[in-house]
C-alpha cells in the first residue's frame, strides 16, 4: 500500500545589512519515479521573487529564483506532499554478466553512462584505488553485490559522521586521510572507488524518512538514522538487471525507501539544494539556517 509524505524544507540566509541577490538555483521537488509520484508542491520566496522551473540536464527538477529587491533576509520554504509506493529492488535479478568483479557494460550502455563511469577526482598516488581493492575476495571470485555492500557497511563503521553547514565537498582523498566527513563526502568517497572498479555511480541528493521524528512515534525507537533533518546525500550504482541502486554509507542503508530522490548528477558540485550570489558589504553575511521535516501521513 503507498505511503504518503508531507514534507518542509526550509532555507534562511541572514545578512548584517540590506544585500542584492543574483539568480538561486533551487532544487527542492522530489524526482517522479514509478517508486514515488509528487502530488503537490509549493514553493514560498521572501523577499517577493520571479520563480521559473527548468529541468537540468539530468531531469532534475530546479526553481530559478530571482528576488527583486534587497534584505537582510532571504527565506526559502519547501513544501510538499508524496506518495511512495512499496517496491522492492531484487539484486538477485543481476545480469549473470555483472555477478562478479570486473565486469564490462553493454556498448549501448556504455554510451549513456561514459560520465558516471569516468572519475572526476585525482588519485596521484593510488591511494584510492588502493583503499577500493581492499574489498575485493581472495579465495574465489568477487560478487559485485557483495563488494559494494562491504564498502558501504566499511564507510559507516570505520569513518566518524561530522555536520558541515558550508557549502563544498572533500575530495575522496581528504575523506580518507580524516577518516571523517559528512553525507556527500561519504557518497562522494564511495562513487569514486566503484568507478575505479569499473562501477558507473551517480550522486543523489535528497531527504531522509526518520520514523522517531514523527510527532506520533516514540523518540529513541528503531535503529538511529544520521542525517535527518537536513537534506542528505547518497549514491547510486548503475548495475545490469537491477538498474541504478541506492547505496547510504552514511547510515549503512541499500535501496531503503527512507530515501527521498530529489536530484541526481555525476559529482556533488552540480545538485546543491540552493546556490546563489549575493552583492552588498564584505563582512554582511551573517548566517544560514536550513532544515527539513520529512513527516508520513497517518492512515
Amino acid at each position: 500500500m503507498p505511503i504518503r509524505y508531507d514534507i518542509v524544507h526550509t532555507t534562511v540566509y541572514r545578512y548584517r545589512t540590506p544585500v542584492t541577490f543574483g539568480e538561486h538555483r533551487v532544487m527542492f521537488r522530489p524526482r517522479d519515479s514509478h517508486d514515488l509520484r509528487v502530488l503537490a508542491t509549493d514553493l514560498q520566496v521572501s523577499p517577493e521573487a520571479i520563480v521559473r522551473m527548468i529541468q537540468d540536464p539530468h531531469s532534475n527538477s530546479v526553481a530559478l529564483v530571482q528576488p527583486i529587491r534587497p534584505a537582510t533576509e532571504l527565506r526559502l520554504v519547501c513544501s510538499f506532499t508524496i506518495e511512495r509506493a512499496d517496491v522492492t529492488q531484487d539484486l538477485s535479478l543481476l545480469s549473470p554478466s555483472a555477478e562478479h568483479l570486473p565486469f564490462a557494460y553493454s556498448v549501448q550502455d556504455r554510451f549513456d553512462l561514459e560520465h558516471y563511469l569516468r572519475p572526476h577526482h585525482d588519485d596521484p598516488e593510488g591511494k584510492l584505488i588502493a583503499w577500493a581493492h581492499q574489498f575485493f575476495r581472495h579465495d574465489g571470485p568477487t560478487g559485485t553485490r557483495d563488494l559494494l555492500e562491504r564498502m558501504n557497511q566499511h564507510i559507516n563503521q570505520n569513518f566518524r559522521y561530522e555536520t558541515r553547514d558550508e557549502e563544498g565537498t572533500q575530495t575522496p582523498l581528504q575523506t580518507l586521510a580524516l577518516s571523517s566527513g559528512s553525507c556527500r563526502d561519504y557518497a562522494l568517497l564511495m562513487m569514486e572507488a566503484a568507478r575505479r572498479l569499473g562501477v558507473a555511480t551517480r550522486f543523489v541528493s535528497g531527504y531522509l524518512y526518520d520514523a522517531a521524528l514523527d510527532d506520533n512515534t516514540v523518540v529513541g525507537s528503531g535503529d538511529a538514522i544520521t542525517g535527518a533533518g537536513a537534506t542528505h546525500a547518497w549514491l547510486q550504482a548503475y548495475l545490469p538487471g537491477a538498474g541504478w541502486v541506492a547505496y547510504d554509507p552514511t547510515n549503512n542503508l541499500l535501496g531503503g525507501s527512507q530515501l527521498i530522490r530529489v536530484a541526481v548528477a555525476r559529482d556533488p558540485a552540480f545538485a546543491a539544494p540552493v546556490s546563489g550570489s549575493w552583492f552588498g558589504e564584505r563582512d554582511a553575511y551573517e548566517s544560514l539556517e536550513a532544515t527539513v521535516q520529512v513527516k508520513r501521513r497517518a492512515g
